[in-house]
């Protein structure tokens, strides 16, 4: 059963038994109200016969049943009685009767009641002992209340007609005010649905300011994470992919060149440059694929490894590392600056230094042959910053968002030819990350590429 039904059948049985039992008290209580002031009347008009009849009494020395007959006839005559019949019994015999004779002379209870008749009538039946001791006479009396007993069922007969067409009216209402209260839960079960379909870009958007409206804003900011898990789940594996691509790409160039020559080694004859020359890529390739691995390796590591924080002189640290770089640069006409703030970080050494490694050596890759690095360091309330500039070409626009992605390369056959793989830089965001700070990267406005990390290690 749909909940727009139920609120309807509740609304329609709250209305039945409030106005049921609200109808049903006020027609009794009217009932009640003229039943009483009909007892009233008949009661005074009751004593009013038995005082006269007691002041007939009281004057007439030797007062007889005849008499007081006579006196009720004459008052009946007169309209003075307001009863419907009267009788006066002798004893057991019937000394005067007027009104309705199917009426009971039945005198054995005293005081008032009602009696119905044959018809359908009803009366209130008034009963006492009058007369003196010697001639006690009892007066019976008769009040008709039919109209009151009629007027109450003409009431239940309306308060029915009544009753049907407000449980009528009642229902309409409440269906289209069920109708209008739930249209808020329909909008909320399509959203569902067309969630459950697959159409995580739907909203329910429904802008009240009630539990629907906030239950709303929930399924909406729900829908709004689910459509961004989706889409970071795509955007992984998708990144997933291309990273088996070109992996696969990756080794299998140099696992063809490293089969090419060794299978010309070994099937032919070769002059002893052709030799050594296959020899010299062999090992390059050889060289290449060794690389590749160590920082496939420092990769997947990074990613279930905790770090051991030690307190380290940062600027004696970026100057080892520059230190044992530069004979190698100066083979190609590389220098290397250091300006570092003096003090103590709270770091991983041994993987700083191969962030710094990546940095500087994607630095050299950069500006190829005759040019210069910095780098400079600071320390910070919670780390310390590493700053890496280069004179060379800079980076290009487009490649600023992709930089860290791993197998990425800015200039694939400058990087291909110096032995990159690009997996460095991925490698420094990792660690930086690992370190609870981030990577940056920009153009100076003097030329070349800067790169800038923030450790949140913790200074001293």
């Amino acid at each position: 059963m749909k909940f727009r039904l139920k609120i309807t059948l509740c609304m329609i049985w709250l209305l039945s038994i409030s106005f049921g039992i609200g109808g049903s008290l006020m027609i009794g209580s009217s009932f009640s109200s003229a039943l009483s002031q009909e007892k009233a009347a008949a009661e005074d008009s009751y004593r009013f016969l038995i005082r006269t009849i007691e002041m007939v009494n009281s004057i007439s020395t030797l007062p007889n049943t005849s008499d007081i007959a006579g006196i009720l006839k004459e008052m009946d005559g007169m309209g003075m009685t307001n009863f419907d019949a009267l009788r006066l019994l002798s004893g057991d015999e019937l000394a005067y009767t007027v009104g309705n004779a199917g009426l009971s002379s039945d005198a054995k209870e005293t005081g008032i009641s009602i009696e119905s008749t044959a018809d359908g009538k009803r009366y209130y039946k008034l009963c006492s002992v009058v007369g003196t001791e010697s001639t006690p006479l009892t007066l019976v009396a008769f009040y008709d209340i039919s109209d009151v007993f009629a007027m109450r069922s003409a009431q239940y007969k309306a308060y029915v007609l009544i009753f049907a067409a407000t449980i009528a009216v009642g229902t309409a209402l409440s269906y289209v005010i069920s109708k209008w209260l739930t249209k808020p839960l329909d909008k909320l079960t399509t959203a569902t649905r067309k969630l459950a379909g697959g159409e995580l870009s739907y909203r329910a958007d429904i802008k009240t300011h009630d539990e629907i409206g906030q239950l709303s804003e929930s399924f909406d900011a729900m829908a709004q994470r689910l459509e961004e898990n989706v889409s970071e789940l795509q955007d992984s594996m998708r990144r997933q992919e291309e990273f088996m691509g070109s992996f696969a790409h990756e080794m299998k160039t140099p696992m063809t060149s490293i089969i090419g020559y060794a299978d010309l080694m070994r099937t032919q004859s070769l002059s002893d440059d052709e030799h050594t020359a296959a020899v010299n890529y062999i090992f390059s390739e050889g060289k290449r694929l060794e690389s590749l691995s160590l920082k496939l390796l420092d990769i997947i590591v990074l990613k279930n490894t905790e770090l051991d924080m030690k307190l380290v002189s940062l600027d004696e640290l970026i100057c080892q590392t520059a230190d044992y770089l530069r004979p190698v640069y100066a083979k190609s006409d590389i220098g290397i600056e250091c300006s570092c703030e003096t003090g103590q970080c709270l770091l991983e050494p041994e993987l700083v230094k191969s962030l710094l490694f990546n940095l500087l050596d994607n630095a050299r890759k950069a500006i190829g042959h005759a040019g210069l690095i910095r780098v400079s360091s600071r320390l910070t309330d919670t780390g310390c910053i590493i700053r890496v500039r280069d004179n060379g070409p800079g980076i290009p626009p487009e490649a600023m968002a992709h930089l860290t992605e791993a197998f990425y390369r800015v200039d694939k056959s400058r990087s291909r030819a110096q032995g990159g793989v690009g997996l460095g830089l991925s490698l420094c965001s990792d660690i930086a990350h690992l370190h609870g700070g981030s990577i940056e990267f920009e153009n100076c406005p003097e030329g070349g590429a800067c790169v800038t990390v923030n450790l949140n290690g913790g200074a001293k």
